[in-house]
């Protein structure tokens, strides 16, 4: 059930039944030389939909622009500031919990969202606690990387080993191309590749990273293996919301 395609009656009505909303995060940041530039927020929506099909949850709007400073020396990317993403993911949830949603799970596509996410937590539970809000000690946040769940690092260590990498992965391109085979992208890719050096600024990363891939083969990439990585991405992810749900039911049971 997406939010955005819903009324409010409709939500309304959910809520009698659940007060848990998935959240799709991804950013907007180049991916090499065939990767999409939207490919975090397109993997991070498409298996928070998965996901939401799968467990009948309410599906928030995806947060598409995420933290990727270092990325912007390269055309097209764009990027939310620490601080501006923490007020981003503190007023998305205080809105929702103000509606009755307290249990909010984050299917998360970049790995340089994670620390901003995770201060954008305690940020947001401060936040209304300060507010004095009857249902500030309800509202819980978890965070969830698909391209870390086990499935999917099995079945990408099996397919492409080392050349994997750490960004613009085969596994992350073979998603876009699964959901979106119409813009599948061909480049020639040269051999050498940066891998290993410290994150720093945007110019200092194009220095080290100058065609943005970070140890990584897309080419290895087919929309075949995307289906795959999709599957067992909401499967996994499916289960841990689900769990994420219902342990303070479990915990209430157990006393």
């Amino acid at each position: 059930m997406l939010l955005h395609l819903s009324t409010w009656q409709e939500v309304e009505a959910y809520l009698q039944t659940s007060e848990g909303i998935i959240v799709p995060i991804g950013s907007t940041e180049q991916h090499g030389p065939t990767g999409l530039i939207g490919t975090d927020a397109i993997c991070a929506e498409a298996i928070a939909r998965g996901v939401g099909e799968a467990t009948q949850a309410m599906v928030a709007p995806t947060i598409n622009v995420g933290m990727a400073l270092h990325h912007t020396a390269f055309p097209g990317s764009i990027s939310l500031r620490p601080s501006t993403m923490i007020q981003v993911v503190r007023d998305y949830i205080s809105c929702l919990a103000k509606a009755g949603f307290t249990k909010f799970y984050f299917i998360n596509g970049h790995g340089g969202n994670i620390a901003t996410l995770k201060a954008a937590f305690s940020e947001t539970y401060a936040y209304l606690e300060e507010l004095q809000l009857s249902y500030a000690h309800k509202v819980q946040c978890q965070l969830a990387n698909w391209f870390t769940c086990n499935s999917v690092l099995k079945l990408a260590k099996e397919l492409y080993g080392e050349q994997e990498g750490s960004h613009a992965t085969p596994s992350e391109v073979a998603v876009t191309q699964y959901i979106y085979p119409q813009a599948i992208k061909q480049a020639q890719l040269s051999p050498q590749v940066g891998t290993g050096h410290q994150i720093y600024g945007a110019r200092d990363f194009r220095q080290r990273y100058p065609d943005g891939r970070m140890g990584s083969n897309p080419a290895l990439a087919t929309p075949e293996h995307g289906k795959q990585f999709y599957e067992l991405a909401v499967k996994e992810l499916s289960n841990g919301y689900l769990e994420f749900l219902n342990a303070e039911s479990a915990e209430l049971a157990r006393r």
